[in-house]
Formats: C-alpha cells, structure tokens, sequence
C-alpha cells in the first residue's frame, strides 16, 4: 500500500514539475532573447530538456503499467529504459550544441541586460529548485525518474551559474562570463548524459547485469545431482527485473527429483538478484559446457 502511494505521488509531482518547467522555459527564452544572454538561453534549452524530460518519463511510467498481454509477453518496463535513453541523447545533444554556441560568443561577445538576464536567471533557480525537492525521494525508484530526476538537478545548477554569472557581468563587466558559464554547464550535462546513456544501452542490448557466473556455477554443482551448469544467459528487462536461464546436466532421475533441483537452482539465483528463471534439464546432451556458449 506504501508503494502504491507513494507511486500516485511521484506521478502527481511529475505533473507539477512537468507545467511549472514549461512555464520557466518560456520565460527564459524571452528573457535570453530580450538580454542577449547565451547562458539565459544556454538554461532555456536545458530546461526544454528537462520538460520534455519529464513528460516522457510520465508518459513512459503509465505505458509500463500496462498488464502483460500475448504480443508484450515481458510487460511493456522497457519503454522505461528507451526514454532514459532518449533523454540522455538528447542531453548530450544539446551539450555539444551549447558548447558551438559558446565558442562563437567567445569570438563575438554581445552586450548582456543583466537587469533582466538576473530577475529570470532567479525565477528558472526556484522554479528548478522546487522541482528538485520535488522529486528527490522518488529519484532511486528507477533509471527513467534518475535520468529526469539529473535533468533537473543539473538545469538547477546551471542556473546558480547563470545568476552567479549575471552578477559578475553586471558588477565587473566581464562579459566572457556569459560563454565560460555556458561551457561548464555544457560539460556538467555531457558528464551526467553519458552515464544514463551508457546504462540504458547496457538493457536494450540486453548486455549481462553484474552477475559472478564463475561464483553461480560453482553452487549450482555443488546441488546433489548436478553434474554440470553451462550456457548461462542473464538480462535484464527493466532496472529492476533480472532474468537467467542455463542448461543443467543431470543424472537419470524421476521428475520430482528435477523439480528438486529447479527449486534448489532459483533459491540459489535469488540471492544474487535474479526475479525470473528457465532451467532447461539435461542428461548428457551438450558437447560444450562453457559457462558461456561460445556457438
């Protein structure tokens, strides 16, 4: 029941963060355009990120509670994982346009109206902070709400340094300010995007969690009766959904000692995390008896 509602919760917030960020995204792009300000703009587009970010984690989390059906046999948590990764693209996208973008400021440095530039610098940082504070106790429930979770924490950041940035150009007159805080946030969103990116692709090529397969074997043999574990395949369907499967040799036996040994291999797999497991029973049938098969 706990779950449940904090589940309703983190959905509700989403909405919140998802109308406040539109509505700051719009403001900012007026006021970059109005104060001829690259980070304001620089912020603008991060926080479009973020919007959209947002809205496709939504969508993405309704999607992955649909019920299993016969053509979605896996439940439908990948579309999870694909929006990570499109979020995380997009971040990385948009950090290598900003850094272009703060290199031609670099070479031609416009005049900034801070006055302006800092009043919106200020609302997007409150805006951003409470989206923030929002979503922070939600941040760990999966891959799709951390990525959209760093979206924010990092557009929060870069506004600190736009309105750092404002002040120094209002009070010093140094005007490369406005690029050099573009470049940093530039940097922040690469960092942070490729981490995301990395994980995602990790699922959806269906790369092995972090599973000791030398570890498993040796208990899986260690199982009376067992002669031999091999053809291991592991995978992961969302974050937090682990699915195995291995070939088993046996001796000769009556089918309620295999189910024996089926129950004995999935308690084992339990404790390393795995949720689902196929065991395909053997008696002197595979030539090769590889943890992984190599054909």
């Amino acid at each position: 029941m706990g779950h449940k509602h904090s589940h309703r919760a983190m959905k509700s917030r989403m909405v919140f963060s998802i109308i406040l960020n539109f509505v700051i995204t719009i403001a900012e792009v007026i006021g970059g355009i109005l104060s001829g300000s690259l980070a304001l703009l620089s912020d603008s587009l991060h926080n479009f990120s973020d919007t959209m970010s947002l809205l496709a984690s939504y969508i993405a989390i309704r999607i992955g509670e649909r019920e299993k059906n016969e053509k979605y046999t896996f439940g439908y948590k990948r579309a999870e994982i694909l929006v990570a990764f499109v979020n995380s693209a997009v971040l990385v996208g948009v950090a290598l346009f900003l850094l272009v973008e703060a290199y031609k400021r670099f070479r031609n440095p416009n005049p900034i109206d801070t006055g302006l530039m800092l009043v919106v610098a200020v609302i997007g940082l409150l805006a951003n902070l409470l989206s923030v504070l929002l979503l922070h106790e939600h941040a760990h429930e999966s891959i799709n709400v951390r990525s959209a979770y760093l979206h924010l924490v990092s557009d929060t950041l870069s506004s600190v340094a736009v309105v750092a940035g404002g002040l120094a150009i209002r009070y010093y007159d140094l005007v490369w300010i406005d690029p050099l805080v573009t470049v940093f946030i530039s940097l922040y969103i690469l960092r942070e995007g490729y981490d995301i990116l990395k994980e995602s692709v990790d699922v959806l090529m269906e790369a092995s969690p972090e599973l000791d397969f030398d570890a498993i074997k040796a208990e899986l043999e260690s199982i009376p009766g067992v002669k031999n574990a091999h053809h291991f395949h592991a995978w992961r369907i969302g974050e937090n959904e682990t699915h195995f499967e291995c070939h088993v040799d046996v001796n000769d036996m009556s089918l309620s000692e295999a189910q024996r040994i089926i129950d004995d291999v999935e308690k084992i797999l339990e404790k390393y995390g795995v949720t689902h497991v196929t065991v395909q029973l053997e008696v002197n049938r595979c030539d090769d008896d590889d943890v992984v098969c190599k054909s």
